[in-house]
């Protein structure tokens, strides 16, 4: 390891908001003091409803809530809290950022746990 680095290697993933019944997934990996910087900025975006840093044997570093949270429901956020670890989009994409392919990703979240659309009376 080189002396002055700071031994940071970390994927950054952040579930994004895009419509009610749509998220993706976007992922960057990061090293040093660029991975700080990263996660910042992650958390902070207008969309992120959840950020979560991995580093790159697949462990969760820290993760957390973004500024998009208000987006979904707090059930939904508890939700995709619990799939975090085992949820195919991310574990692809992290697949793709630890072997080296790519440093950033991004794709459709897919799970079930969308929230239901509510379907509006009909005006007769």
């Amino acid at each position: 390891m080189w002396p002055f680095s700071s031994g940071k290697d970390w994927n950054v993933i952040g579930i994004m908001f895009e419509r009610p019944d749509a998220y993706s997934v976007n992922a960057n990996r990061a090293k040093g003091r660029l991975a700080e910087s990263v996660k910042t900025r992650t958390r902070i975006h207008d969309r992120t409803i959840l950020w979560a840093v991995f580093n790159q044997k697949g462990s969760i570093v820290e993760s957390g809530p973004g500024n998009g949270v208000h987006h979904v429901p707090q059930d939904t956020y508890k939700q995709i809290e619990k799939v975090l670890h085992t949820n195919v989009s991310i574990r692809e994409i992290l697949k793709m950022l630890e072997s080296g392919q790519t440093s950033k990703a991004a794709k459709k979240f897919i799970w079930s746990g969308y929230p239901v659309k509510k379907i509006a009376p009909e005006a007769d």
